[in-house]
């Protein structure tokens, strides 16, 4: 059997409790209808629809889509732990799934009682575990922790001894679900690292990942999901740039209803302001004595857009307001990457423009005639404030934008360059050194 995972018209369906459904006494519950409303035919939600797919041993295997697409309950039902309503899905192997690490911990016993649980869990018998043990710890890190209860754990601390079991389990097909997004840069490093090897020995890997250029760099294919279909199915970039045009469409479609909202807003005395998104994190802050009223991303021909290809130009176009009269105004624009790490970032004063007055409504805008970005999302920070650098206005990952590029490229910056090559390294020496021509020129 040359294929690891095959799926055949896949539906998966979940009933929805219908409004005013109550069971009204345990028995009731048991003897069925009586006693509470029934669900109409038309009260389900679709979360996979029509999926096909056949992934062959060996390979590397993405999964890429918005949230409620449908990737983590695919991958649910790859691992057994759903069943589909309609269509077959088949696995040849082992599974080990990465989806809901450490999910069968118990919180009261101790990271090292939880290793045996969970092995046995995972279809390992004691001596397996005992015999793997020693190589958990060292990958997990948590050796000063493993007689401590798994409750006292970090939510890091936890997925962390939950992926260590699960990767020592010797899975002929592994799931992967985000868990590389958790924990700190050098454990993720030593978890690609581990699933290097497994695909270098043959295993095969189902990847689910917001981190898209790392789905392209690991994958040799990509399913797109979109809102549970199949959207697009192939080679990794051409999948992932179509994915990355259509959020960026989204992102500039949702920029543009918050603008108009803004507009139909009336205009009045501006406060301090502080802003949080639901998970606390500060997004916006300042005395509001300027105010960033929106931001927008140019072509060359003035065209609003949120995906570009490396090299274009790009112009950031702020709108602000003043209010009260200001002489002390600097604007500034900095580009950041999805995990925070700051790519660039320039203002009106490094740049030499001395300020003068600033009243009322006004447009600035920042030229860039050739940004050359690597592959990947960027989101946009700006800000009006004093030349001491206290805050008018300042804005965080105000929006969003992509950047793909046919010569590809690793980081975030892509210089102009050429290489250089001659067969020798002394003159007058002997030697050969050629290259053909890739598929990529």
């Amino acid at each position: 059997m040359s294929w690891a995972v095959r799926a055949e018209g896949v539906h998966k369906r979940y009933r929805r409790t219908a409004r005013g459904f109550q069971l009204r006494t345990l028995k009731s519950a048991l003897l069925g209808r009586r006693g509470a409303e029934a669900l109409a035919g038309d009260e389900t939600i679709a979360a996979v629809e029509n999926v096909s797919f056949e992934i062959a041993r060996g390979e590397a295997f993405g999964i890429v889509g918005g949230n409620g697409s449908g990737k983590s309950t695919l991958l649910k039902m790859i691992a057994g732990i759903l069943k589909p309503t309609t269509g077959t899905l088949a696995t040849s192997g082992r599974v080990a799934a990465l989806i809901e690490l450490g999910a069968g911990f118990h919180p009261e016993i101790s990271g090292r009682e939880n290793i045996f649980i969970n092995g046995a869990v995972l279809g390992l018998s004691k001596r397996e575990i005992s015999a793997r043990y020693e190589r958990i710890v060292e990958f997990s890190g948590l050796a000063d922790f493993l007689e401590e209860p798994v409750k006292n754990y970090s939510s890091g601390m936890y997925v962390r001894l939950g992926f260590a079991v699960a990767i020592h389990t010797d899975p002929e097909i592994l799931l992967v679900d985000e868990v590389l997004a958790v924990g700190d840069e050098a454990f993720a490093h030593r978890c690609l690292r581990r699933i290097e090897e497994l695909l270098a020995s043959g295993r095969t890997v189902i990847f689910v990942s917001h981190a898209l250029g790392l789905v392209e760099d690991l994958c040799s294919r990509v399913l797109w999901l979109d809102n549970g279909r199949v959207r697009l199915l192939g080679d990794p970039r051409r999948v992932v740039d179509g994915y990355r045009q259509d959020v960026a469409e989204d992102e500039g479609r949702a920029h543009r209803e918050a603008k108009e909202e803004r507009e139909r807003e009336e205009e009045g005395a501006h406060a301090a302001v502080v802003a949080e998104d639901d998970s606390g994190e500060v997004l916006r802050w300042g005395s509001g004595a300027a105010e960033i009223l929106g931001v927008r991303l140019l072509d060359a021909q003035g065209a609003e857009r949120y995906h570009f290809e490396s090299g274009e130009a790009v112009h950031f176009e702020l709108e602000a307001q003043a209010a009260v009269p200001l002489a002390d105004f600097v604007f500034g624009v900095g580009l950041f990457s999805p995990r925070g790490v700051e790519v660039w970032g320039t203002n009106t004063d490094i740049d030499g423009f001395a300020s003068a007055r600033f009243a009322g409504r006004a447009k600035v805008v920042l030229e860039c005639p050739q940004l050359r970005l690597a592959p990947g999302e960027y989101l946009v920070d700006v800000a009006v404030h004093a030349q001491d650098g206290a805050p008018y206005d300042y804005r965080r990952k105000l929006l969003a934008f992509s950047v793909t590029s046919a010569a590809g490229g690793a980081g975030v910056y892509l210089p102009e360059h050429r290489w250089r090559f001659r067969g020798a390294a002394e003159p007058g020496s002997e030697g050969t050194l050629s290259f053909e021509r890739s598929r990529h020129e």
